[in-house]
């Protein structure tokens, strides 16, 4: 029998692979090592382990105590499962920036989240980071992980992701590239690849309102490159003790839209369903395509898996409200085409003056308009099925074969929305402009506006 002993036991060896459409446009081939593989759906169930069974050897961790962490969820799940097979207690803290899946996740697997505000200093007594560290000096029996300094981080990924990086490319990778937050990752892993060989390039990913590009650059400390982002799980409002900057090469800043737009196309033409730093990861690389050679072999760290963001990166409202989708709407097909005025039809008018009508302007839908009020609608399709059975009909007023009034929509309405309205039944919609005019979207409009 072949079989793992608990679940932690199959934590690693995730899988490298290639990637087509999203780095169509670089001149090398590009593999993604994806860690959603592991158990926890991310990259921090390496590190997780090695801090507790560090903490366990050392006597900081002893049985039935409690792990405390400030996490952005993935740290947290990583612990908690760790926690779960060796019989510990887990309380971690969180920002009110990350996505709430994460915190029902980390609940779903026994631990206590408490969330903290994301607009404040690290030394400010609410901050996520301080009220940790409070906790684990007032519970008895407990180990404060500490992710940021704790250098167990690191060593997991010059233990682990490194070598398995390295072997995965037959020791042909030039370039590397992390979206870092706490510098475990892009520290140990590269730390590994430049012993092997000192020219692999290490490029770090960092978020606009991160402080860590500056004080790469300058080595300063600059708060006054703090600010909110968006972005989760990278980017830092302090320098964490895991980084080794002379591992890095080079830092690049990614905007919140341009990582949350990619980590969509990873998913949705890749096939890899990714977290927003994947997003972020990618986004960076594309900018620094015109450093890249047809000879080179650029891995990018996946870290995590696209369910911990269904509320926000994937969530199109969430998207639209922070203008990172860029989305049609029905005022963008009414305005890009000609205004010419609504063609409307009496319900009173014959059957064959509805057909005149829709002859002459080469349309296939009437809505139908007394004193000013739609009370119904005619399409080519329905006469079309009418009049092969009855073709009397045609001398008949309008309001004997009409049907339903077409649905109004709002002109801010995204044209992807629509199909809830246009279907078999119903081909177009009507909606009214500022100034009180109805204008029709049909299927057809539809298809013009996508395929622009």
């Amino acid at each position: 029998m072949k079989y793992c002993e608990n679940i932690l036991e199959t934590i690693g060896h995730t899988p490298l692979v290639k990637l087509h459409r999203v780095t169509a446009g670089l001149p090398c081939p590009v593999f993604a090592k994806v860690e959603s593989f592991n158990p926890g759906n991310s990259i921090k169930d390496r590190m997780a382990v090695r801090m507790v069974e560090e903490a366990e050897q050392k006597g900081l961790l002893k049985p039935g105590g409690t792990i405390i962490e400030g996490t952005s969820g993935n740290t947290g799940m990583g612990l908690a499962l760790t926690a779960v097979i060796k019989g510990y207690k887990c309380i971690f803290t969180t920002t009110d920036k990350q996505s709430k899946e994460k915190v029902d996740i980390l609940k779903a697997v026994g631990a206590e989240v408490i969330v903290c505000p994301t607009n404040v200093l690290p030394e400010d007594p609410r901050s996520y980071y301080s009220v940790s560290a409070r906790l684990a000096r007032e519970i008895p029996n407990s180990f404060y992980v500490n992710q940021y300094d704790n250098l167990a981080n690191r060593d997991a990924h010059y233990e682990q992701t490194g070598p398995e990086i390295w072997e995965q490319t037959a020791g042909k990778i030039t370039h590397l590239v992390v979206a870092t937050g706490t510098g475990g990752t892009i520290t140990g892993t590269g730390k590994y690849l430049k012993e092997q060989n000192p020219d692999v390039q290490i490029w770090a990913v960092d978020s606009y309102g991160s402080l860590l590009k500056k004080y790469f650059d300058t080595g300063e400390i600059d708060m006054s490159e703090v600010y909110p982002y968006i972005t989760e799980g990278i980017g830092e409002d302090f320098v964490p003790k895991n980084y080794d900057m002379s591992v890095i090469d080079h830092f690049e800043k990614v905007t919140d839209k341009d990582g949350a737009v990619m980590a969509r196309r990873i998913s949705k033409e890749e096939g890899i369903f990714v977290g927003y730093s994947a997003g972020s990861a990618v986004a960076g690389l594309l900018q620094l395509k015109t450093r890249l050679k047809a000879d080179d072999v650029v891995v990018v760290v996946f870290h995590d898996h696209g369910s911990r963001y269904v509320g926000k990166v994937y969530n199109d409202q969430w998207m639209m409200e922070r203008g990172f989708l860029d989305v049609k709407t029905v005022r963008d097909v009414v305005n890009g085409r000609r205004n010419l005025p609504l063609v409307t039809i009496s319900p009173d008018d014959k059957v064959s003056d509805a057909i005149g009508k829709m002859k002459k302007f080469d349309i296939e839908h009437l809505p139908v308009l007394q004193q000013d009020e739609l009370i119904g609608a005619i399409s080519e399709g329905g006469l079309f099925n009418k009049l092969i059975d009855q073709p009397e009909l045609k001398e008949q007023p309008v309001r004997n074969i009409m049907q339903k009034a077409f649905p109004i929509v709002a002109m801010d309405t995204p044209i992807e929305k629509l199909t809830v309205y246009i279907n078999k039944e119903n081909g177009a919609v009507l909606t009214q402009d500022d100034s009180g005019n109805y204008h029709i979207v049909t299927k057809y409009d539809i298809i013009q506006a996508l395929g622009n």
